[in-house]
């Protein structure tokens, strides 16, 4: 493990350097100012739709950053060379590869618990009686973070054998597709049997189920979901991550970096 939490550190301290987190910054004083902003207005805001706003905002900072680090996670090293540096040492490309994955979700689980807290601060400071909505608040947090989990490890994977814009346009497509997962499902069932049934439901199954990761609406409305429900997206999310890191581990075994 020493080797991956070498690489781990050094990962996370290149996404927390990066210019693109500078972004993560300028969003928390904006929203939480915003907060202080409309609470001194008198038409006001609701408070969920704040929460919508600010966790959508958190979702699509979290999907930059998951696929535009992520993708160059790999590809950096190799065309800077540093790559066969650490391959030269007892690192092993699997080693090396979890390193980089692990680095990146400390710093996506930095960047997303910042713009909760800040999203938490504006909600408070427009409706300081707000309160029962706070651990529907965290949830959601708790998933999109997971969601930006997997969506790393789909950048990792596609980056390990693909360039780099061709890695960000097929995780941005699975990202997409999988937010539709449930409705695929729906879609699929609903259909007469045919290949076209078929086909609906093996990319719903196939495809990373983001949809089952989305809890905004819920947090919207101030419900927080059962711990179940919680423990089941973790395990989801870990297990098809595993998958995916297993199989990019595998590919960039087998790949000639020459």
């Amino acid at each position: 493990m020493s080797p991956v939490l070498s690489v781990a550190r050094n990962s996370f301290r290149e996404a927390i350097r990066d210019r693109i987190l500078l972004s993560l910054v300028a969003f928390a004083v904006l929203l939480a100012g915003a907060g202080l902003l409309f609470s001194q207005m008198s038409f006001g805001i609701s408070a969920s739709a704040l929460v919508n706003f600010g966790l959508f905002t958190i979702t699509l900072f979290g999907v930059v950053i998951a696929i535009f680090l992520g993708i160059q996670l790999v590809a950096k090293e190799i065309e800077r060379r540093t790559l066969y540096t650490l391959l030269a040492r007892p690192v092993r490309r699997r080693q090396f590869l979890m390193g980089k994955y692990l680095g990146l979700l400390a710093a996506l689980a930095l960047n997303t618990g910042l713009m909760l807290a800040a999203l938490l601060i504006a909600v408070a400071l427009l409706h300081p009686a707000w309160r029962t909505g706070e651990s529907a608040l965290l949830a959601s947090g708790l998933t999109i973070f997971l969601a930006l989990a997997l969506l790393t490890a789909l950048a990792l994977l596609f980056s390990s054998f693909s360039s780099p814009v061709l890695a960000a346009a097929f995780s941005l497509a699975l990202f997409l597709i999988g937010n539709f997962a449930g409705d695929l499902r729906g879609l699929g069932a609903a259909a007469h049997p045919g290949p076209g049934r078929w086909l609906a439901l093996g990319v719903a199954y196939l495809v990373p189920d983001f949809s089952a990761l989305n809890l905004a609406t819920a947090a919207s409305h101030f419900q927080p979901p059962a711990p179940a429900l919680l423990g089941w997206d973790a395990l989801y999310a870990v297990f098809y991550s595993l998958i995916l890191l297993a199989l990019a581990g595998l590919i960039l075994e087998l790949r000639d970096l020459k």
